[in-house]
């Protein structure tokens, strides 16, 4: 074995295999606390090892496990982490082999009390967590210093303003002619802001009610892949959406490959103007404004009062686990709270009634049967 920072090798003989055994598990259980390594000594500084990760991730030699490859807005948020944070902390200087869960501990704390709120510091350890994952997944290094770093909890994953389908309709309403198509989309197919920039007219199957989500949309390299797999999916097309769709392809005129929302057939929309268009539209008509993102979630809330199931609720999402439907929107779920306590309370009574007439039935039943012994 390799001592790290003691720059030594270690080994031990023994005359019996369970001596031997007894001793690599004990091995094995310093190396996970980063004591020490069983494979070859890293000797770059954590810095270079992730401007490394970060140009492998541009040109796709670096890429997510089980993924073709990492997206454009994660590697510049990769860069940015590295540029601002890491490269200037002592942490950076440090040798990949080296790093030890406390070092990254003292960057995430040191990162809090200078105001960083704990989203973005775990934004910051991203980069590095992904580094060390890569190197493990290939046995290059043997533990991973940035698990189980300490941060303040983030709070709940809830979306917080949510449109009832009444206030959805009403929030459609008063928008300009070219907006509310858009708007609809995100109330009424649960679009992603760049589903909704990429969406291509030939994506909108109108004879079979069907929209089919191909592509992502960077705000840098233009149409990308999908987020995930689960993230090219397709979703029905509601009657709700049809009908804005419908005069709104008519008249812009749009076909094949042309952008659906674009504010031209090639180029996509602005989200800061549709934003600013629809905050106006709605605080001159007395309602209060909505984001794209929580029109999305109106549709997930839409979908739940329906009926949906959690699994249609996830693949009309496009999340591609479960357990983000449920912690996102478990709290919409039929069988929460109050809806558990009065079914169970009505299951209890129909059980203890039916008990009840099984047992006078019986007592009935007795004396029927020596009457007529």
């Amino acid at each position: 074995m390799y001592l790290a920072r003691e720059g030594k090798s270690i080994s031990k003989s023994f005359r019996r295999e369970a001596e031997a055994k007894s001793w690599r598990a004990d091995a094995l259980a310093a190396a996970q606390r980063g004591a020490i390594r069983a494979t070859g000594r890293d000797t770059r500084t954590l810095a270079v090892a992730r401007r490394e990760f970060v140009d492998g991730m541009k040109a796709g030699t670096m890429r997510p496990k089980n993924r073709g490859r990492y997206k454009p807005n994660t590697s510049r948020s990769y860069e940015r982490a590295l540029v601002n944070h890491i490269e200037r902390s002592p942490l950076g200087r440090l040798k990949v082999a080296d790093v030890r869960r406390a070092d990254v501990q003292a960057l995430a704390d040191e990162l809090l009390a200078s105001g960083l709120a704990p989203g973005t510091v775990s934004n910051v350890l991203n980069p590095i967590q992904a580094l060390y994952r890569r190197l493990i997944d290939r046995d290059l290094i043997a533990h991973n210093p940035a698990t189980r770093v300490d941060l303040p909890a983030q709070g709940s994953t809830r979306p917080k303003r949510i449109a009832s389908a009444a206030k959805a309709a009403r929030l459609i309403a008063p928008l300009r002619d070219e907006e509310r198509p858009l708007w609809a989309a995100a109330f009424y197919a649960g679009l992603r802001r760049g589903e909704l920039q990429s969406l291509r007219v030939c994506d909108v199957d109108l004879g079979a009610s069907l929209i089919h989500v191909e592509f992502g949309w960077d705000q840098e390299e233009g149409a990308i892949e999908p987020k995930s797999e689960a993230s090219r999916r397709t979703i029905p097309l509601l009657a709700s959406l049809r009908d804005h769709l419908d005069e709104y392809l008519i008249r812009t005129g749009r076909e094949g490959a042309q952008l659906v929302f674009g504010r031209s057939a090639k180029d996509p929309f602005a989200p800061p103007v549709t934003d600013q268009r629809g905050k106006d539209a709605w605080e001159a008509a007395g309602l209060q404004p909505i984001t794209l993102h929580e029109a999305r979630h109106t549709f997930a809330s839409l979908m739940i009062a329906a009926g949906a199931n959690a699994k249609a609720v996830q693949e009309f999402m496009g999340h591609s686990k479960i357990q983000t439907t449920f912690d996102t929107y478990g709290h919409l779920l039929p069988g929460s709270h109050d809806e558990v306590r009065q079914r169970m309370d009505a299951y209890l009574l129909e059980a203890a009634s039916d008990s009840t007439d099984a047992g006078q039935g019986h007592q009935h039943d007795r004396p029927a049967q020596r009457s007529g012994g």
